[in-house]
């Protein structure tokens, strides 16, 4: 099963290590990287993003490189967020088998004093976010004159959040001797003049996911107003015979006040972000892996890291900022040959989000409606007849035999199952616990404005420009709203699917510096011809 990574020239400890975490076969990334921090000696520039892999395709070469017992610190490894900190320390320690090696991870706002005592100690890699590490340099409490390895994970990030000043000064404290590997999603001109500047004869490796889709993955869409989307989410779990399920939010404060509203519905929820400690976080995710909770709520940065075999549903309460990050939410279901459905709630002016994450996968996204009341009402009279049958079989009922038949000698049978099932599930049965749901559609909003670069000097009127254009896009001319025509150029309004086929359309056909069709700028609103 690990004949490929065994290939890579990795030791029978990491296999070992590997088998016990499920691995079976490396990634790209994994592929190139491996043999190059094994058996080569240069600097590594990788352009990877999330879910390819490449924390592993660091971390295992260092647990192989590193010798036991040193007690100073051999890699230094640099993260965005505090988050990514604890992902990627726990996944190199995950790996590292039986191999003793200290590592650790030191960021904001965990106690400095906790950080002080472990790293006196003596640890073999440390994982940081910038500030925290600068901290521990200016102390002294923290030495890599001599470190083996310096990596700069998701590099482009901490360009994006301002540190990149923060790194240099810290590169400005390490041995020349060392190695250096960079890693990023994307590679701005700040980012290369960094590698040129600091690494010395080093390799460029791009490593492709190859098609984002996830096979065993069921994907739907809701169309649904931001203020009813609360209600949506509880019909939906509450239609499922057994919901698992991981909830995305965008932001710390939505995973407070949707985990909240959950716990206050009766719900077994629990909430994870950013601001949680890691001894919370340890907990919530060992309730949520022995299913003593059923949903659990998080930020994409906090659900890093999290291995559910079994989930039923990944909710995306939000939508997420890129396809990659589509991807890397649902992948989380459809695992192990169990198939799993993503849900995305989507609002009218999110559309052309959608049909560009739709279009970049590859994948059918399908649109259905919310379960009405009386849907969700009858799923739940359907679960609790199962759950009855069941117990008829059950020895226990024996007990309440003598019981049962003083009530059928006294009383209609049908009423006393009627008033049992009023005692017992009346509350949960009652249809006044659900709210109404507006319709919305995204037909009626999800609409853009294109501008067309051909007017009444072209020949053109509205039925030569819906022509032209049903003739290069295939777009129906039932699609196409409020045409205007002016001398050099015409504005129409198309949904934001036809919008975007019409957009790819144009950008293949036209051989213009300037594309024929464009989206609308604000400013072009008010022309009057």
């Amino acid at each position: 099963m690990l004949e490929k990574f065994r290939a890579l020239g990795l030791s029978e400890n990491t296999l070992a290590a590997l088998r016990d975490k499920g691995f079976e076969e490396p990634t790209k990334i994994q592929e190139e990287i491996i043999p190059l921090l094994l058996q080569e000696n240069m600097d590594i520039v990788g352009q990877a993003q999330t879910g390819t892999g490449k924390t592993a395709a660091f971390g295992l070469p260092l647990i192989e490189n590193f010798k036991e017992g040193i007690k100073k610190v051999q890699a230094l490894i640099l993260v965005p967020t505090r988050e990514l900190a604890v992902q990627v320390a726990e996944e190199i320690n995950s790996l590292r088998g039986k191999k003793r090696l200290g590592i650790v991870a030191i960021y904001g706002g965990q106690s400095m004093d906790q950080q002080l005592r472990r790293l006196h100690k003596g640890v073999d890699i440390v994982v940081g976010t910038p500030g925290r590490v600068k901290d521990h340099l200016q102390r002294g409490s923290l030495d890599v004159k001599s470190i083996s390895y310096m990596v700069l994970d998701e590099a482009d990030e901490m360009l994006n959040m301002g540190f990149i000043d923060d790194v240099e000064d810290i590169l400005a404290y390490t041995n020349t001797e060392k190695r250096m590997l960079l890693f990023c999603a994307t590679m701005p001109e700040r980012i290369l003049h960094l590698a040129k500047k600091y690494m010395h004869n080093y390799q460029f490796i791009h490593a492709h996911k190859g098609q984002l889709t996830v096979k065993l993955t069921d994907q739907i869409y809701f169309e649904v107003a931001y203020s009813d989307k609360l209600e949506a989410l509880c019909r939906i779990i509450d239609s499922e015979a057994q919901f698992y399920g991981l909830i995305f939010c965008r932001t710390k404060i939505d995973v407070d006040n949707v985990s909240k509203k959950l716990c206050d519905r009766g719900y077994d929820v629990e909430g994870l972000h950013g601001d949680i400690s890691q001894y919370q976080r340890e907990r919530i995710l060992e309730k949520f892996k022995q299913q003593r909770i059923n949903i659990l709520v998080a930020t994409d940065v906090a659900a890093r890291g999290i291995d559910i075999e079994n989930l039923s549903h990944v909710i995306n309460y939000a939508l997420p900022q890129d396809p990659d990050s589509y991807v890397h939410r649902i992948g989380r279901t459809g695992r192990a040959g169990k198939e799993g459905t993503a849900i995305t709630f989507i609002t009218p002016d999110e559309y052309r989000k959608l049909s560009v994450i739709k279009r970049i996968t590859k994948t059918d996204i399908r649109k259905e409606k919310i379960p009405a009341i009386e849907d969700v009402l009858k799923s739940k009279k359907t679960r609790i007849k199962n759950d009855i049958i069941t117990a008829i079989a059950h020895p226990e009922c024996n007990e309440y035999m003598d019981f049962a038949q003083d009530l059928l000698a006294e009383n209609d049978s049908t009423r006393v199952v009627a008033a049992f099932i009023k005692c017992a599930f009346g509350e949960e049965l009652n249809a006044r616990n659900y709210s109404e749901i507006r319709d919305v559609s995204v037909d009626m909003k999800g609409t853009a404005r294109l501008f067309v670069a051909k007017g009444r000097i072209d020949n053109m009127n509205p039925k030569n420009l819906v022509d032209m254009i049903k003739q290069i896009s295939q777009v129906s001319p039932w699609k196409i709203r409020d045409v205007r025509i002016f001398d050099r150029f015409s504005f129409i309004t198309v949904p934001f699917e036809e919008a975007e086929i019409i957009l790819r359309a144009f950008k293949k056909s036209g051989t213009d510096k300037r594309p024929i069709v464009e989206r609308a700028k604000e400013k072009k609103k008010k022309h009057t011809g």
